[in-house]
């Protein structure tokens, strides 16, 4: 499962990432494709090599050497120890102690922006070189790691500027080293050998980032986090601090969207977001797509937003992570190690295991409950029918009051302020899951028939 939020984003109101993530990366990206296209290899690695080291460092000045000595340590690891499960391990360690290390080290009580932001991204990025260069010495592979797999030993020049890849060093999207070269290598084009057609498709997304930007900028100062810790919201009945949650986690979210939005828009004009032609023959430009816009505004699931929100880290996570902890031989266990995974990388606070061991009950209630409406007769036809409107609405109302409510510990981080919160609304919020987990079983037996025994013989 993928995380709710991607908690490395910090506030866009800072001059410096604003104008890093929302303006210099387009005309990186337009220098890339008028100047460096048709340039060797050598020279488009030292381009996206220093235009990723400037933006590192007007960003975060001398810190930029954090990035650094974890980008020449991961290669040092990959040309000493080889296509080795001692190289994935001491890089996972390695590169997981030191973004702790830099937690522990910067931590305060408010979202900051330091050299940690992108570090996150490029701790994950460097994990997973290790592991897609460890699948590149294997005989049998899945068709995801056939397309990920590395089956030569990458330059230090090649890993610099995949790790200082203008369109994904700040905050994200995650990609892979053999993406990066066939962007590099002019096949990330729906003109093979020729700057894509993606002007357009880059100004889509970054329109729809504008807008989205709008909305949080407009309602984000009337919706804010601290507003939780005061007198006032303390004094509001029950019901207004429900919709308060609800409207406030919906605004916020758009501030990572936004963000998200508006770097996919940069990979797209470099190339790097063409993702071939679909069952149309339309070119597909959403190969660095982390937000489907459309299913995160109309989906009544949580599943739903999960799939939709921070879609290349979940795929990250998924792919590196979960699907490598099969020998566990039970996918909750998987489940659960990849949340604790994801709750430790995002930081810290205990606010980050509150949210997430809150996503892992709240996602697998659902699942039992669209299971019940499945193998009901009685509710299939419910939701097949005109009362669907009416359900989508309850539904939705549901949906974002809840998604609003393990968010509040991932935004508040520590336990002191989050308690105040949960108390101020009963803990409404487990409450209701622990009733549903409870009560889910019982519904099953009255609204699913039982199967016959002949029946039974045949399953």
């Amino acid at each position: 499962e993928g995380a709710f939020v991607y908690s490395c984003i910090a506030s866009c109101h800072v001059p410096n990432l604003f104008l890093s993530v929302f303006l210099v990366g387009y005309p990186f990206a337009l220098v890339y494709r008028w100047f460096f296209f048709h340039q060797s290899a050598t020279v488009v690695h030292l381009f996206h090599t220093f235009s990723g080291l400037a933006l590192a460092t007007f960003n975060f000045g001398s810190r930029v050497c954090h990035s650094f000595l974890c980008i020449v340590i991961q290669f040092l690891l990959l040309r000493l120890m080889g296509r080795t499960v001692t190289c994935v391990l001491s890089s996972f360690i390695f590169q997981m102690i030191y973004l702790l290390m830099g937690y522990y080290y910067t931590a305060t009580e408010e979202y900051d922006i330091k050299w940690t932001m992108p570090h996150c991204v490029l701790a994950l990025k460097l994990i997973g070189l290790a592991l897609d260069y460890y699948d590149g010495g294997k005989e049998q592979l899945s068709a995801d790691q056939k397309k990920s797999a590395l089956n030569s030993t990458p330059s230090l020049l090649e890993v610099f500027g995949f790790s200082y890849f203008y369109g994904g060093f700040l905050v994200g999207p995650q990609f892979t080293l053999q993406n990066y070269q066939h962007l590099v290598s002019r096949e990330m084009s729906d003109v093979p050998g020729q700057p894509p057609n993606s002007v357009v498709p880059a100004m889509k997304r970054f329109g729809l980032g504008l807008i989205t930007l709008s909305v949080f900028a407009i309602g984000g100062p009337h919706y804010s986090d601290s507003y939780y810790l005061t007198d006032e919201f303390e004094a509001h009945p029950f019901w207004y601090k429900c919709v308060y949650m609800l409207v406030w986690v919906k605004i916020n979210l758009y501030k990572y969207i936004s963000c998200w939005l508006i770097t996919e828009g940069v990979c797209i004009l470099s190339g790097l977001g063409y993702n071939g032609k679909n069952e149309k023959g339309e070119h597909q430009w959403d190969a660095c797509a982390n937000v489907r816009l459309w299913l995160f505004e109309t989906t009544p699931l949580f599943t739903g937003t999960i799939n939709s929100f921070n879609i290349n880290t979940n795929a990250w996570v998924a792919r590196q992570v979960f699907k490598r902890l099969r020998f566990l031989g039970n996918k909750l266990l998987s489940q659960m190690f990849t949340l604790l995974f994801l709750a430790v990388w995002h930081g810290l606070h205990s606010g980050y295991l509150i949210c997430f061991s809150l996503e892992f009950i709240i996602v697998n209630v659902e699942r039992q409950a669209e299971t019940l409406v499945r193998d009901s007769p009685l509710l299939t036809s419910i939701a097949q029918s005109h009362l669907y409107p009416f359900v989508y609405v309850v539904q939705q109302l549901i949906h974002w009051l809840f998604m609003g409510y393990p968010l509040v510990p991932f935004c508040l981080f520590t336990y002191d302020k989050w308690l105040k919160v949960y108390s101020s609304i009963y803990f409404s919020g487990h409450i209701f899951f622990f009733i549903a987990f409870l009560v889910l079983p019982y519904l099953r037996k009255v609204f699913v028939p039982r199967k016959r025994g002949s029946e039974k013989k045949e399953d």
